[in-house]
């Protein structure tokens, strides 16, 4: 397995085909170059989705995010691959109005995938199977780096602070508030440091992102405007990679370590991705001590 770096972050990988079965050294490997990467970039595997699921099984327990409350019909094989596309389960491209459209537009907004509900995600697998001829590509912004970079009395400023998550909370700004109280009961908010520590390398992480909607114990406009700056300085260009999707692309990345966003295409063109995410295991210290 050879990896080449992405400026500013990343690693385009080759020499694995994730069609097979993986061995352990290899998912080992791939392990370790999360730690070190955060996300990977896997060109022109072009797995089907049993494939898919082999893989992502291979690297933790699965969790289904939020398809735990939009259920219904669902037009992939398994309920543990999220469909991240335009396209209705009759197969058309969804019409504005339509829920489909709501979930694109969301993803556009920088957030880690469940952050929302403990325990969180940990891996996201993105696989790619149709692209707009224009648009669609997916920024990743590492988070690792971010605290790096925070000034000496910024860190002071957020050292010990609690952040609020909800999973409607970035629903709720882009208008899509038709949930019924069963739904909004299924991801109560949930609490996580601002500042945390990755528990496999050590490495401080600026937690935030679209889901987190309050500081424990702050005002609530003071918290909200201190959470965008967060989030404005995590999404830097020089923190940030740029994936330009091609068919056959996979990309994993860590959702304790990064947030990402989807970017503008033309909606009424044909858009079809589906993601397999895993479920963290092990926390940070700052996140266990709130356990």
């Amino acid at each position: 397995m050879n990896i080449e770096a992405l400026s500013p972050c990343g690693g385009r990988v080759s020499g694995v085909d994730l069609r097979e079965p993986l061995n352990p050294s290899t998912l080992a490997a791939i392990e370790s170059a999360m730690d070190q990467y955060a996300v990977l970039v896997f060109p022109a595997q072009h797995l089907d989705q049993d494939q898919q699921m082999a893989l992502a099984s291979a690297l933790g327990p699965l969790e289904l995010g939020f398809r735990r409350i939009r259920g219904g019909a669902h037009r992939l094989k398994y309920k543990e691959l999220a469909d991240i596309s335009n396209v209705t389960v009759d197969g058309e491209v969804a019409a504005r109005d339509h829920q489909k459209i709501v979930s694109n537009l969301a993803n556009q907004l920088w957030h880690s995938d469940s952050s929302f509900q403990k325990p969180r995600a940990k891996y996201s697998m993105l696989a790619a199977s149709v692209v707009p001829a224009l648009g669609g590509e997916t920024e990743f912004a590492d988070l690792r780096m971010a605290y790096d970079a925070l000034p000496g009395w910024r860190r002071e400023q957020i050292a010990g602070l609690q952040a609020v998550h909800f999973a409607l909370h970035s629903r709720y700004l882009l208008g899509d508030t038709e949930y019924t109280q069963a739904q909004k009961d299924a991801f109560p908010p949930v609490v996580w440091p601002l500042v945390q520590s990755d528990p496999r390398t050590g490495r401080k992480i600026l937690y935030v992102g679209a889901h987190a909607c309050a500081i424990e114990g702050m005002v609530l406009a003071e918290a909200r405007l201190l959470l965008m700056d967060l989030l404005e300085h995590a999404t830097q260009r020089q923190f940030v990679y740029t994936h330009r999707w091609a068919e056959g692309d996979l990309v994993i990345w860590d959702n304790t370590a990064t947030v990402h966003r989807g970017r503008h295409f033309d909606l009424s063109q044909r858009r079809e991705l589906r993601r397999a995410t895993t479920r963290e295991v092990l926390t940070s210290p700052e996140a266990a001590a709130l356990a």
